[in-house]
């Protein structure tokens, strides 16, 4: 298993740096979640051949290594030139994941198309079978280049994509059956996916390549008033957290017994991002608590070294 850090909310730390700095947060795994200078939100990566290589670089002086890079691209756009463009950017960043020596990236099945441009309304409101239709177009095109480069890449239903739950989303991946694709279960949108968490990580286990962790609260419990959204009833609004353990409402001994007890062996990042005024602190105390459920609920030959 890795133990990786999102460092999202040390993002202005130079590339070169960064290593460095999440290795003094005590973690020896980056999660590189998409920033401006290397693989940012919709463009064509930023990664030049010079950045990469201070990146690595950087990366074996800390003795820090890229478990995971998170490419995200409107491959799921019914506007075919808006998907085709996702394509160019995909394989691109097929390309810098092959350079960086990075075998996982993840990403969301997505939200459609961009919001100027969105079908029927509102962003997000793309009708789901067009969404669909046009993200299986898409894997025909990655999935062969993703298996030739010996790449997996780990998809997560993620609030407001045209997919949102899980059991939809274990069901196409299972179905794809290719060695390429595999499943991401994150922990904070846990009350978006479905109703039982135990239920869904022992089904999800066997495709399971990617876990992340934060905290959030129930947004079904009181009447879902957990949280108040103004005006009241509207439907294309979707909250959640991503808050340190303890801070929410996710049982985390069910989820770490559960992933304990199907044998799982990934990768599990923190990826907190609302803490950005004390990020170094909140960093090191989930690194604290993700071992210390490890320890609980994993077998030792399982654990990863302390970092």
């Amino acid at each position: 298993m890795k133990i990786a850090l999102d460092p999202y909310m040390i993002r202005h730390e130079p590339l070169d740096r960064l290593p460095h700095a999440v290795a003094e947060l005590g973690y020896d795994q980056i999660e590189l979640s998409p920033r401006s200078d290397f693989l940012d939100w919709w463009v064509m990566p930023r990664a030049t051949r010079e950045r990469m290589a201070a990146f690595r670089q950087a990366m074996r002086a800390s003795g820090v290594a890229l478990a995971s890079l998170q490419p995200m691209y409107r491959w799921a756009s019914p506007f075919e030139d808006e998907r085709q463009w996702a394509m160019r950017c995909w394989r691109k960043a097929i390309e810098v994941a092959v350079e960086m020596d990075c075998a996982l990236m993840v990403s969301e099945f997505g939200r459609g198309a961009s919001p100027e441009r969105s079908v029927n309304g509102p962003a997000g409101a793309n009708p789901k079978e067009m969404c669909e239709a046009a993200w299986f177009r898409s894997m025909d095109e990655l999935l062969p280049i993703l298996e030739r480069e010996g790449i997996t890449l780990s998809v997560e239903p993620h609030p407001e994509d045209w997919l949102e739950q899980l059991q939809p989303a274990m069901d196409i991946v299972g179905n794809m059956a290719s060695k390429a694709l595999r499943l991401s279960y994150i922990a904070p949108h846990t009350f978006h996916y479905g109703g039982d968490m135990a239920a869904m990580l022992r089904e999800a286990a066997p495709l399971l390549a990617h876990v992340r962790v934060a905290d959030t609260f129930d947004h079904r419990k009181s009447s879902q008033l957990r949280y108040i959204v103004n005006p009241p009833g509207s439907h294309h609004i979707r909250v959640h957290q991503h808050l340190d353990m303890g801070q929410g409402e996710i049982d985390w001994d069910l989820f770490f017994g559960t992933l304990g007890a199907a044998g799982f062996d990934g990768v599990l990042s923190s990826c907190v991002f609302a803490w950005e005024e004390r990020a170094a602190e909140s960093s090191r105390f989930m690194r604290r608590e993700i071992q210390r459920y490890l320890n609980r609920h994993f077998s030792p030959a399982a654990l990863p070294l302390p970092a």
